[in-house]
């Protein structure tokens, strides 16, 4: 690799979940940090920073065919550096390097503060690759946030200790730790300064964040979540994703106690089979699943419930499979996450006997999707007349039209006059499978539900 001029502009591509937008958004502040612009919409960048996901079948092959896009036809002079970072990265961190020598850098979700050292490497024609887990270091390593939109992500906990048999994110996160409580509040602040009105917690067992107060108290997600809640200007706080096993009485408390908590619950369940969930290593069964669920919406009888489903695990059943279908309607979902099982290199459930073909996965899981997809219209319905305040986010196609959100995290639209980061008082007037039509109120200190 030849030296080369330092890159003026960036662009971050991010795959998979909420996590890696978090993160995508703190790569792109640490480039700024270093001169480096965004490109322009529709142009090309200098450094193209791929931040991957290992969830999806075929991570690994569709990050290879993104550095053969990014490079094809191009000489060494034109073509951009690429920087491959995320979970793929962390697992196929010298695989990649060995594969793809267009790509300069390689970094590892934990270790993506060092980039800008990583970019001087570059620079002067040397590729690099760290892949180190270092707890909670990057956080401290980060810049300070800059202006936002109304919503904005803060990861609070990293890693899980669970192991389901399914999932890499043991592997490519590390264990589970949480941030401390006073950074915590210190960045919420912040991005309430730089505009955000509504933040969402995140991790991959964000349930299980657990810290000191500022007393020096023990304290879990739900004395965080009442803490953020007395920030001026904070008015929304969502969370995700949970694990079944560490949703405590205080958390289920707070839904119906804490006005600023939305009503809205991410909780997967994968499967509503016993033994499929036994096999999964998952600690719950669906009786349990169900019994926690009735306890949150005693505590809030308008939450809605959202979840996350594989269909074809290993062994897996018809008549599992139906199984799963009936939580699902017991439920009820207002939205839900579907996959077809796909095997992960070193995980458990990769050398399962009982393999379940490809055709028979594709069936089920267009059957599941019917399902959801029916329970999610069923509820948009069920809004209709309801009045509720809605989080403007962005202006839509037309003239005078606004999008927002719902407290139950609605897609909404409607027309009238509003500005980005308004709280409008709506009435849902009418409902699709995917969003809802509304009428402006008014603009201003809307209440947040009817």
């Amino acid at each position: 690799m030849k030296p080369t001029t330092p890159p003026k502009t960036y662009r971050v591509k991010s795959f998979g979940c909420q996590m890696n937008v978090y993160d995508g958004e703190r790569m792109a502040e640490l480039l700024a940090e270093q001169g480096i612009a965004p490109a322009p919409e529709g142009e090309d960048a200098d450094l193209v920073v791929l931040n991957t996901c290992h969830i999806r079948e075929k991570a690994a092959e569709k990050v290879y065919s993104d550095i053969g896009r990014l490079t094809k036809g191009k000489t060494q002079q034109k073509a951009p550096m690429i920087a491959v970072a995320g979970c793929v990265a962390q697992a196929e961190g010298e695989e990649i390097m060995v594969r793809a020598p267009a790509v300069s850098m390689v970094v590892g979700p934990q270790a993506y503060h060092r980039l800008p050292e990583m970019l001087d490497k570059a620079v002067r024609g040397e590729r690099s690759t760290d892949t180190d887990m270092p707890p909670i270091a990057k956080f401290d390593a980060l810049p300070a946030r800059r202006k936002i939109g109304p919503t904005a992500f803060l990861t609070i906990q990293e890693g899980c200790d669970k192991f389901c048999t399914y999932c890499v994110v043991p592997y490519t996160r590390g264990a589970e730790i949480s941030r401390p409580f006073k950074d915590l509040v210190t960045e919420a602040r912040k991005l309430v300064e730089a505009g955000a009105r509504e933040i969402t917690l995140l991790g991959q067992n964000v349930s299980a964040w657990s810290g000191e107060d500022d007393r020096g108290r023990a304290c879990g997600l739900a004395g965080l979540i009442r803490m953020l809640a007395g920030i001026d200007g904070l008015e929304r706080i969502r969370y995700t994703t949970s694990h079944p096993a560490d949703m405590d009485d205080d958390l289920i408390a707070a839904h119906g106690e804490v006005s600023k908590l939305m009503p809205y619950l991410h909780l997967p369940v994968q499967s509503g089979s016993d033994r499929v969930l036994k096999a999964m290593n998952r600690s719950h069964s669906a009786e349990s699943y169900l019994r926690l669920l009735e306890r949150f919406r005693a505590a809030r009888p308008d939450l809605a419930l959202s979840g996350d489903f594989i269909v074809g695990f290993p062994g897996e059943t018809d008549a599992e499979f139906e199984e799963t279908l009936r939580i699902v309607d017991q439920v009820g979902y207002a939205q839900a996450y579907s996959f077809k099982y796909s095997p992960r290199p070193g995980t458990p459930a990769a050398t399962m006997d009982g393999q379940v073909p490809r055709e028979v996965m594709d069936e089920r899981l267009q059957r599941l999707q019917a399902a959801l997809n029916r329970h999610q219209v069923a509820f948009n319905q069920a809004s209709v007349g309801k009045s509720c305040a809605v989080l403007v986010e962005r202006k839509g196609k037309l003239d005078g039209q606004w999008l927002g959100k719902s407290p139950w995290l609605q897609s909404v639209w409607f027309t009238g006059t509003a500005a980005i980061g308004d709280l409008v008082d709506v009435e849902l007037i009418e409902a699709g499978a995917n969003s809802l039509e509304g009428r402006l109120s008014r603009v201003g200190d809307a209440q947040q539900t009817a």
